[in-house]
């Protein structure tokens, strides 16, 4: 039994890792792909059962599937639409992924328009450079709301009768620091208002424009906002009400024709991730705001090491910003785009140990992942040594007794 359960793991991680997105094509299609799906998890009995009889049949499986795996990769047709004439609007294009994706659709002839927080800004003067004239760059905060309705005036302007194709949804912050707990009031107020609320207003706004085109939302989320990772409770919350809004949006366009795409990104180096005085200042901002109380408890080297530990994650963070470029393209020109797009390394290894093995394992796996804290609470750390002393003076009074009798 014990060889089973073994044979049964390893067959998962195996299918999961080669066979996956396979799977999650059928699982994302309608009622019509039920015969493929019924098709696949016969198969998937019978390769457990011979996993199971003949333990080499698990090696047999790997080969066949990574064989399989890289002819159809090599061999499949790229069918995309066509870009002529499609329109798509972009948030939070001052740096990151906003501004790759801006690049990236004008040289494929897209007609874009990308919102700037400052219209003179580094950002803003680089893609007036490298851009075609089909570019359009708007002044857009979305928190603002007449921001975001200036911005609609000016799109339907250029449109004319024609609708939006995509919007993407980028625009985003993280203003978390720290546990959730010392997390500033504002700081939740600040994610949401941003990654939620802002979010949802231009959604909401140029819906109309994207439902008379039947185009595409695409959303750049993050696995944060469906995993429990250590310091980052007010920008996970904020993204996971974006998820269930976004999702509950994808069932309710359905009968619109307009398709909906989630972007889950790994750890990239954008905005103000790599900037060392953009974290000296938050830290400043965090302590003198912090109650007595909580720093006294916690103690200030405690968020010290938080501090750096961010910032060390974040120098570490992948530079290449193409992943995700690539997969918002894949959301906006495919014929048939995934609902979930995993972009970047390590986010599919996470979400299958999150998914499959007991949440002991995925709680240890995150904590490793992303903030590996030594340092323990000041209060935590007295009431060890208080401990630690009272048993030792445990011990001493038995050894008196002992030496007595």
């Amino acid at each position: 039994m014990e060889d089973y359960a073994l044979s049964f793991w390893i067959y998962m991680g195996v299918m999961s890792v080669f066979v996956g997105g396979a799977m999650k094509k059928i699982l994302a299609s309608h009622i019509s792909a039920a015969p493929t799906l019924v098709a696949w998890l016969g198969v998937t009995v019978l390769v457990e059962r011979l996993c199971s009889l003949w333990p080499p049949a698990i090696l047999v499986l790997a080969i066949l599937c990574a064989a399989c795996c890289l002819f159809s990769g090599k061999n499949a047709p790229a069918h995309t639409l066509p870009t002529e004439g499609k329109a798509v609007f972009i948030t939070g294009c001052d740096s990151g992924f906003g501004k790759a994706t801006a690049q990236r659709l004008d040289a494929l002839g897209f007609e874009v328009f990308a919102s700037v927080l400052d219209l003179s800004g580094p950002g803003a003067v680089e893609l007036k450079r490298v851009c075609s004239s089909r570019l359009t760059l708007l002044q857009m905060d979305i928190t603002q709301p007449q921001d975001v309705q200036q911005a609609l005036i000016s799109t339907k302007a250029k449109l004319g009768l024609r609708g939006l194709w995509g919007l993407v949804n980028n625009a985003g912050v993280c203003v978390n620091f720290g546990d959730a707990e010392l997390s500033l009031m504002s700081n939740y107020r600040g994610c949401m208002e941003v990654n939620f609320f802002g979010t949802l207003n231009v959604t909401k706004t140029f819906l109309p424009l994207l439902r008379q085109a039947q185009g595409r939302i695409v959303t750049v989320s993050s696995p944060s906002g469906e995993q429990p990772f250590p310091c980052l409770a007010a920008y996970g919350a904020s993204k996971a009400a974006l998820n269930l809004f976004i999702n509950t949006l994808r069932h309710e366009l359905e009968p619109w024709g307009v398709k909906v795409s989630i972007i889950l990104p790994s750890s990239f180096k954008t905005g103000h991730s790599s900037n060392s005085e953009y974290w000296e200042k938050q830290y400043k901002h965090f302590i003198q705001n912090l109650s007595p109380g909580l720093l006294e408890e916690y103690g200030e080297e405690y968020m010290l090491e938080t501090k750096e530990l961010f910032q060390g994650h974040a120098k570490t963070a992948n530079e290449d910003l193409s992943p995700v470029i690539n997969t918002i393209t894949d959301a906006l020109v495919s014929h048939q785009p995934k609902i979930r797009y995993y972009a970047g390394p390590g986010v599919g290894l996470m979400y299958f140990i999150c998914s499959y093995f007991p949440m002991f394992i995925s709680d240890k796996f995150l904590q490793r992942l992303f903030v590996k804290k030594k340092v323990i609470p000041r209060a935590l750390r007295k009431q060890n040594l208080l401990l630690n002393n009272n048993n030792n003076n445990n011990n001493n009074n038995i050894n008196k007794i002992d030496q007595s009798k």
